[in-house]
This record gives structure tokens, sequence and C-alpha cells, in this order.
């Protein structure tokens, strides 16, 4: 294909399986983006991470309903079908899995996967559920498209770790490979949901990443105490934000909240502006872990 043609679209659990078999059966490596679509820079940094790694490319667009809470913004999450595929072809990717949703939950689909420890805190709490509907559509679409590789996003730090632990505690084939943020010049981290926000509010929604940048300044200037670093992320937000879920330090691993900086550390941030609920985060290093 060229860069200018768009993917070829399959709808059909049945058809995605056969064809990626067919395609590992060659000896072709397969890679796999899931998404939810509305596609952004970020989305096709993912896609470009996976080519380094397989010979074609499925991105799964499919607006997941199992991972919305009813409040939530299910029914208006954006859909651009057409611009994604013209992104996609951009990039390079050959294949999209795009179904509809009795396709992926057909009529008395009852079976749930329990997500694992990770997702018990932040977004757990935040958001019940959630990482039920994350976990149990993410190991569908591994089924659905047995890959070798797949890639996300480090935005959605807290399901990236949830996923990893998932695909190593259910011995999945398929290996994960966690791409960094992609920011606009302005710092801001892309995001499907940025499109919500009036010009005002994302204004205002560059607090997240100062307050993270101020979380990495102290650090670097040897501040260990974690309450400290904090209540510095904290107070950048106060103002800024309309409602603030948490903006805290915690392990990269299991997410514990230490007392103490002596290792690398992730700042990670959830907050409303206006009505768009926002997330961003940072690894932090303190000097005495970083290579000279």
């Amino acid at each position: 294909m060229t860069a200018s043609n768009i993917p070829e679209v399959i709808a059909t659990v049945a058809e995605m399986q056969r064809r990626v078999r067919e395609l590992r059966a060659a000896g072709r490596r397969v890679g796999v983006v899931p998404t939810m679509g509305a596609l952004h820079d970020g989305h096709l940094s993912l896609v470009e991470a996976a080519r380094k790694y397989a010979d074609v490319v499925v991105t799964t667009i499919f607006v997941n309903p199992t991972q919305f809470a009813p409040h939530e913004d299910f029914g208006k999450y954006p859909r651009t079908l057409q611009a994604d595929l013209e992104a996609l072809g951009r990039v390079g990717c050959e294949l999209a899995f795009v179904p509809e949703p009795g396709e992926v939950y057909p009529p008395g689909y009852s079976t749930y996967v329990e997500p694992p420890s990770v997702a018990a805190p932040l977004e757990g709490v935040c958001r019940p559920g959630h990482f039920r509907g994350v976990a149990t559509v993410v190991l569908k679409l591994f089924n659905i498209v047995p890959a070798d590789v797949a890639c996300f996003g480090q935005k959605d730090f807290q399901q990236a770790l949830v996923i990893r632990r998932m695909v190593a505690d259910l011995n999945v084939p398929i290996r994960i490979e966690v791409c960094p943020i992609v920011r606009e010049p302005d710092g801001l981290a892309m995001s499907s949901r940025n499109r919500y926000l009036s010009p005002a509010e994302r204004e205002r929604s560059l607090a997240l990443s100062r307050a993270l940048r101020r979380a990495e300044e102290l650090v670097a200037a040897g501040e260990r105490r974690a309450s400290v670093v904090r209540e510095a992320m904290q107070n950048v937000l106060a103002d800024a934000v309309d409602r603030l879920d948490y903006a805290t330090i915690a392990d990269p691993e299991t997410l514990e909240e230490p007392e103490t900086i002596e290792r690398p550390v992730v700042a990670l941030i959830a907050a409303v502006v206006g009505t768009t609920r926002l997330i961003d985060n940072m690894i932090l290093t303190p000097p005495s872990n970083r290579q000279a």
C-alpha cells in the first residue's frame, strides 16, 4: 500500500482472526494498536512504533461501552471513522478492525475479566468498573487480533500497567510496548477529549503539565518528601481546574504512594476542566538514580 491509501477495514471477528493467522503462518510479525478512534498524533505515534516491531499493523477502532459508567460520555465520545482511516493510511497501517458493538458483545454475553490489583487505586476509585471493561475488551481484542506485539501510550499510565499485569498473569502470548506521551507544543498531552475544551478551558488545562514540571523541578533539586511534591502539584492545579480527582506520587509498578522518593516514581494527575476530564503523568527520577 502507499501512504495515501486507507487501510483495509475488517468488521467481523472471524475474518480478523483468519487474516492474522494467515499472516503469522506466512512468517509475518503482526502488531496491534487498540484505540477508540478519534485519532490524533499520539495514536499515530503508536502505529509508527508498532511498524518498528512488526511487518503488518492492525489498528482497532471500537468505542467500548463496558468501560464507561452511566454518567460518562459514551454517547458523545467523538466518532470520526473516515478521518481516522485516512490518518492511518498516512502512517502505513495496513488493516483496521472496526466492529459493531454486537460483534464484540453478542446477545447473551456475560463474561468479564477481573482486573489486577493495580487497577484498584486512582482511576479504580474515581471510575469504579472502568478497568473491568478495559481488561475485558483488551483481552478480547488480543484474541480477535492474536498479534505478536501491542502498543499502548504512557498517557494512560495506569491502564498500560493494568494491561501489562493482565498479560503476565494470564500468560497471554503478546509483547506489550508502552510508548511516550505525545504533547501539543504548549505541553498539553494529546487526547481525543481535548476537542471538548473551549479556548479558555484549554488554557486552564495547561496547569496539568505545569504541575508535572513543578514536580520534576523539585525532585531534580533534591526534594525527597513525596508529600511536599504532591502539595506543590496540587497548589499549581488549585485555581485552574474545576475538580481535582488526584495529583499524587506513586511507585510506577505498584502504584503505592511512597513517603520518600528514593528511586524513580510516577507523578499522576486526573482533573476536570469545564466538563472534560483530563489525565496526565510524568516519570520523576531523583538525581542519584540518573546515569552520569
